[in-house]
Formats: C-alpha cells, structure tokens, sequence
C-alpha cells in the first residue's frame, strides 16, 4: 500500500507536466484570448477605438483555429471598433467578408448574420454618404445604398416575424435614413454635418 501511495506521489507531477505541456496549453490560450478580448471591450467602452484594435487583434491571435464561431465574434466587434476609429474602408471590406462566410455556411439567419448583416449595412450607409461627398458617379454609390437598404429591409421584416418590436423599429428607422440619402439631392447634403456613430 505504502509502495502505491508513494507511485502515485511521484507520478503525480509528470501528469501535471504532460496536461501542462499538453491540453493545458489550449486552455492558456483561451484564458489569454479571454484577457485581451475583456481589454478590447473595456477599451470600447471608455472610447478608446485604438487600442480596441489592438486588443482585438491579440484575442484573434490567441484563439485557436477551430474556435470558429468566437473568432467571428471578436472580428465582428472589431470592425465595429474599425468603423468608430475612422478606418471605414477596412471595416467595411471585412464585413462583406463576414457576411459572405456565415451565408457560405449555411448560418445567415444566426444571430451573429443578423448583426454583421446590421453592421455591414451600416457601414454601407456611410460609404455611401461619403461617396457623395466626393462627387462619385452614382452608378458607383447606387449598388452600396441599395445593397444597404436590401439588408435593412429584410432585417426589419425579420425582427416584425420574430416579435421584437424594437429590432424592428432600429432597422426601419436606419432603412428610412438610407432611402433619404439616396433620394437626397447633393447640394442639400453638402449643407448637413457628416453623419457619426
């Protein structure tokens, strides 16, 4: 009994080394993933965009590859950030992206579709006003507006399906916006201030 109780001692710290060495690394990245992506949304909410980015990216590079869904996540917060931090080109670009993946693999009405779906068509709005300001033709601005409010409108339709009155209220408030802008003649958007967040 003594000899079994004294293996089991000693072979205690090479199973501590090999889950360590072993599953205890992912578990490591996760917490490290964990970390940075409470830094990057404390970092949101005191308004410092920047560093935001930063944090973001360090929870991208800590997470595991097959962390799919949580990685979609943290890039969809962190183009949100991109869009506050005045790098709209670049937010823009990767939610088309983001877009794109999740109706790729069959989860376009996810929750998280419904949100880049939002964020996209957001980013589209504002692409567009900008756009406009700098005398793009409009068959250039027109396919961004449009596609903005496609998105807003079934956005909209989906939330009154669903029951959530207030969802459906945002998206159809955003969707009238995206119709006056379109609809709205240059010199008058000339005379207003650039739109923000």
């Amino acid at each position: 009994m003594r000899k079994l109780a004294l293996l089991t001692w000693l072979l205690l710290p090479i199973l501590a080394g090999a889950y360590h060495y072993g599953p205890g690394q992912e578990r490591l990245k996760l917490d490290d993933a964990a970390t940075a992506l409470k830094l990057a949304d404390q970092a949101v909410a005191r308004g410092d965009h920047e560093s935001a980015l930063l944090h973001y990216d360090d929870a991208l590079g800590f997470l595991p590859k097959e962390k799919i869904d949580e990685a979609r996540r943290i890039r969809l917060e962190k183009n949100k950030a991109q869009m506050e931090a005045k790098q709209l080109p670049a937010a823009h670009a990767e939610l088309k992206s983001l877009v794109d993946e999740l109706v790729a693999d069959g989860k376009g009405d996810s929750k998280i579709a419904k949100e880049a779906r939002a964020a996209l068509a957001n980013s589209q709005y504002y692409m567009t006003w900008l756009m406009r300001l700098e005398g793009v033709a409009r068959e250039q601005w027109e396919p961004e507006i449009e596609a903005a409010r496609q998105s807003l409108k079934l956005l909209a339709d989906t939330a009154e399906e669903s029951g959530d009155a207030k969802a459906a209220k945002t998206h159809t408030e955003d969707l009238e916006s995206v119709i006056r802008l379109a609809r709205m003649d240059l010199g008058e958007l000339q005379g207003l201030p650039l739109p923000s967040q």
